[in-house]
């Protein structure tokens, strides 16, 4: 690639896959400072020139978010007023795309508003991975590549040859997902019928596909308290279902989820590293990287090409 005047920089979410998207490309990783003032505000200090350069900011969307989405800001700030010629943002999971519609009157549409805020700081690209609703691209109004694990995760799944599997989809939303899976590994799908009470809970009320004797496949884009996962698990188990995989692009794990999710029916928990999980994990977690995925979009955003070619069963 024409690395003269491509730039990398993390923020603090997740420099480790900042590291390896670098060490993909034969990069290094740009020198920046990032400290935070008494009061708590944040400053932010480019250590290397970054004019007339495209300029790559990684950062994720991982707890404390609303700290880590400040301090992105910041630092699109500080390259937009150093002459930055590109400022590309690099969001593995972007956060509060679960609030993409209003489901009660009085209610934000946060992830609408996260874009336009992205959009007035300076932005002029976003490159993220498995959107919780790909309608979201169309909330900006600069170019958005949107990447998948989908291809990551299935071919993670067809090395193991699992008897009789079946791909389970934990609800509507990600029918076409599991469909996707199912195609892919020539398994039959199932999907989960649930209902929220309240946010972060749900209750299993019908599941559409016979799962007895087979070893259910549970495809998410995200994992976050673990509740709605164990549900699904405990449902399938009383239908008969042998123990359970588990797929997820982000590991978003709030709250005890790490605990929940060392359940006795799941087998294995698949996930990537979009979001950096704490060490000392149960030995479930299969921990997939997707710097490959994202250091090859940076190669083709700055050296030209199509980003097609990165989707091996088909884009999202």
């Amino acid at each position: 690639m024409h690395s003269d005047n491509v730039k990398i920089f993390s923020g603090s979410s997740n420099p480790k896959l900042a590291e390896s998207i670098c060490k993909e490309l034969s990069l290094p990783l740009g020198q920046i400072k990032l400290s935070r003032f008494k009061s708590g505000e944040i400053y932010c200090l480019y250590e290397e020139t970054i004019r007339n350069c495209d300029v790559f900011l990684v950062q994720t969307f991982s707890h404390p978010i609303n700290e880590h989405m400040m301090e992105l800001l910041v630092m699109m700030d500080a390259a937009k007023r150093a002459s930055a010629k590109t400022i590309n943002l690099v969001i593995p999971y972007y956060g509060y795309s679960r609030q993409e519609r209003k489901a009660a009157p009085r209610e934000p549409i946060s992830a609408k508003l996260v874009a336009d805020l992205f959009s007035a700081a300076g932005a002029t690209r976003v490159v993220t991975i498995d959107l919780h609703a790909p309608a979201i691209q169309g909330f900006f109004n600069i170019p958005v590549d949107h990447l998948t694990a989908l291809d990551l995760i299935s071919d993670c799944i067809k090395r193991k040859n699992l008897p009789n599997p079946i791909i389970v989809s934990p609800d509507a939303g990600r029918a076409t997902t599991a469909e996707k899976m199912a195609n892919i590994l020539d398994a039959p799908f199932a999907m989960m019928i649930k209902k929220r009470p309240e946010h972060n809970e749900s209750v299993i009320t019908h599941v559409i596909g016979d799962v007895a004797g087979r070893t259910p496949i549970i495809i998410e884009d995200l994992i976050d308290t673990g509740t709605t996962i164990v549900n699904v698990v405990e449902s399938l188990k009383e239908r008969g279902a042998l123990d359970v995989y588990i797929c997820a692009t982000h590991p978003v794990f709030s709250g005890p989820a790490l605990q929940r999710l060392d359940h006795p029916s799941i087998k294995e928990v698949i996930i990537t590293d979009s979001i950096a999980i704490p060490e000392g994990h149960s030995e479930k977690f299969n921990v997939l990287s997707v710097a490959p995925l994202l250091s090859d979009a940076v190669r083709i955003i700055t050296d030209g090409g199509s980003l097609s070619s990165l989707f091996k069963y088909g884009g999202v």
